[in-house]
């Protein structure tokens, strides 16, 4: 990054670069936690405030539909505005639409704050290419996967903390519980994160039309965001089915025992650094093959754990498929983001954008996709649909070389 990409400024406390990594990570796990508690909050919500199942159903949709929003909206401006002063603010639009969650006393004051602080998670996105600006190219893929694993370890923890905080409390604890993280994050930041003032000299509506443009002509950005759409279907359709399957033989495990389960996969968020340095060391492109391979083979070990008799060895069986296809869609992840780093530095924030908001698509396609072959197959034929998603990353690999090096 040099200084003619970007006008930097320094905050007066100046945070060493790891540093500075690391509290990135942190902010965004904590940040990202909001987007799928929903989940496993939706229906103690629901009876809470007597809502109706179509009102309780709205609940996760609008706090997604938010998130997206925010993307295509809020994160563009990373490019326009001095990033620092935009993430602060972001984060506290988070705060305040968190309080505004815990303390909501009718149904529609709570879908109105939680779409608001679907959309204020969007600071996620911001932190990501303020931190890539701040490391050295050499180092972008590390610090990048670093910052990654904390936010794949709030993805995965998200369910079930807000299970544990709903259980010894109430659902509002959690959201009360998740402003106090973020104001605590948002003073730190305050007082450490860098300035960063965007080189970019344009209006907003200019930024918001060059998405067509930056898709037609940055052809790495489109295959990764590509793949990272595929694996993040298959996260999304084996993780939408296997609490269906779970309570079922051989693995018979209660609420808490799937809540424990959920756990396992955040041993998967090791392989984000590793992915990231190696990357950077010029081994994307085996990676690439490595992490679809992976997945493909997750995905196998899971449909067999299913046919095991033994309950201890289907639930090893299983986990070890779980933390096989975590590793997986974490690699992939991590390159795809050092790849669309390493392009544009005035469109950075615009092309983070499109990234995330692509491979979200990928992840509602892959929950429509398991629920539809859990009713036509069970737990079989969604983990053959989940495979299928990483079949078609690896077939990308074998016909592309692009975002590889």
């Amino acid at each position: 990054m040099t200084i003619s990409e970007t006008t930097k400024l320094v905050s007066p406390k100046k945070l060493a670069e790891r540093s500075l990594i690391w509290l990135g990570a942190i902010t965004t796990g904590v940040v990202v936690t909001n987007l799928f508690a929903p989940q496993i909050l939706v229906g103690l919500i629901g009876r809470s405030l007597a809502m109706t199942a179509w009102q309780a159903g709205l609940v996760s949709t609008l706090t997604l539909l938010g998130y997206a929003l925010g993307l295509l909206l809020l994160v563009p401006l990373v490019d326009l505005v001095e990033n620092r002063r935009l993430i602060l603010r972001t984060l506290g639009c988070a705060i305040l639409a968190a309080l505004a969650t815990a303390l909501a006393p009718t149904p529609v004051l709570l879908l109105l704050a939680t779409f608001v602080l679907g959309a204020s998670c969007a600071a996620i996105q911001m932190m990501v290419p303020l931190v890539a600006s701040m490391v050295a190219p050499e180092r972008r893929g590390q610090a990048i996967g670093e910052v990654m694993s904390g936010l794949m370890i709030g993805i995965l923890l998200s369910r079930p903390a807000a299970s544990l905080i709903a259980d010894l409390w109430s659902w509002r604890a959690y959201y009360l519980a998740s402003a106090i993280l973020m104001a605590l994050l948002a003073g730190a930041l305050g007082r450490y994160l860098p300035m960063l003032q965007p080189a970019a000299r344009v209006g907003y509506g200019d930024l918001l039309r060059s998405f067509p443009k930056l898709l037609r002509e940055e052809p790495v950005l489109r295959v990764r965001a590509w793949t990272a759409s595929l694996v993040m279907a298959s996260f999304t359709a084996f993780w939408s089915a296997v609490a269906l399957r779970l309570p079922e033989v051989p693995f018979t495990l209660d609420a808490k025992g799937i809540a424990a389960f959920a756990l396992i996969g955040v041993a998967g968020a090791a392989a984000t650094p590793l992915a990231g340095r190696w990357g950077d060391k010029g081994w994307a492109r085996p990676l690439f093959f490595a992490a679809h391979l992976c997945i493909i083979g997750s995905l196998a070990l899971c449909a067999w754990a299913g046919a095991i008799e033994s309950r201890i060895a289907a639930l090893l069986v299983l986990s070890l498929g779980t933390i096989l296809l975590d590793v997986g869609i974490t690699a992939d992840q991590t390159l795809g983001r050092r790849a669309v780093n390493l392009l544009r530095p005035e469109a950075r924030g615009r092309i983070n954008g499109l990234f995330v908001a692509l491979f979200f698509v990928g992840g509602g396609v892959g929950s429509a996709a398991a629920s539809l072959a859990w009713s036509f197959g069970g737990w079989s034929a969604v983990c053959v649909v989940a495979a299928s998603f990483g079949v078609l990353g690896l077939l990308t690999d074998l016909l592309t070389r692009t975002g590889t090096s």
